[in-house]
């Protein structure tokens, strides 16, 4: 796999451990911190956080949890951890402390060329060029809602018929040199091959500044998955974390 050392040792950061934690069949369990270079996607430790490479797993948590995190592995291969009848048991050992699941995030790195075509013409934004467009209820996935600088969205190009945009993709630094890549196809011209178009472009602009791009999507939105798998990228892992329960 392209970029797994590089991998390891971003997720060791993140869930306190040792890169070779994941490239073993063991699960092991960690106490939280906060360490410099990490992912930031809150400003808190992680309460609960588990993630797989498709070896063991690696979760770390808050001490109260460890007790029955320990029986929550035992016997188990880590990978089949994040299956729904072991979630369940999760779910009601985190709603005691009023936590609850979010949704499984499936990760990809590029893996292998691709070279989509597509007749639209382009236009390229970087920088401040970019916050023309937050607040555009268009493109949730292409661009953050709002400039984050913990997480700068640092390229967009956006595909066009005339002057209308019909698809934008994007890329925020979720972590120094890991862009993050997300997509946006507005409905009616989707399934034409804009969002594969976009997301090569912008993943071959990433590799070409020297940065790593990934992708995310959710278990079943294959119209992702297949973009994800049609521009060269490959699943590498799988991670889950806890949030607050809100009380309205």
């Amino acid at each position: 796999m392209m970029y797994k050392n590089e991998l390891y040792k971003l997720l060791a950061l993140e869930y306190n451990c040792a890169p070779s934690a994941f490239d073993s069949d063991e699960s092991i369990i960690t106490l939280p911190e906060i360490h410099e270079g990490r992912r930031v996607y809150s400003p808190e430790k992680y309460f609960f956080h588990m993630v797989t490479t498709g070896r063991g797993a690696v979760i770390t948590a808050d001490e109260c949890l460890h007790s029955f995190l320990r029986e929550f592995i035992k016997d188990r291969a880590g990978h089949w951890l994040f299956e729904q009848d072991n979630l369940m048991g999760l779910e009601r050992e985190l709603n005691k402390f009023n936590y609850t699941l979010t949704a499984s995030h499936h990760m990809f790195l590029p893996a292998t060329d691709a070279t989509p075509r597509c007749d639209a013409p382009v236009r390229w934004f970087y920088g401040e060029q970019i916050h023309q467009f937050y607040g555009d209820k268009r493109f949730p996935n292409a661009l953050c809602p709002e400039f984050q600088p913990q997480r700068p969205d640092r390229i967009l190009v956006a595909a066009y018929e005339g002057n209308k945009i019909i698809g934008m993709a994007g890329c925020s630094e979720d972590a120094p040199h890991w862009m993050q890549i997300g997509i946006d196809v507005m409905p009616e011209y989707r399934s034409r091959g804009v969002g594969t178009y976009l997301v090569t472009l912008i993943k071959n602009k990433i590799l070409e500044n020297g940065d790593i791009p990934f992708y995310g999507t959710s278990l079943s939105n294959y119209h992702s998955w297949n973009i994800a798998l049609n521009c060269g990228f490959r699943p590498a892992w799988v991670e889950i974390g806890a949030r607050k329960i809100r009380k309205d």
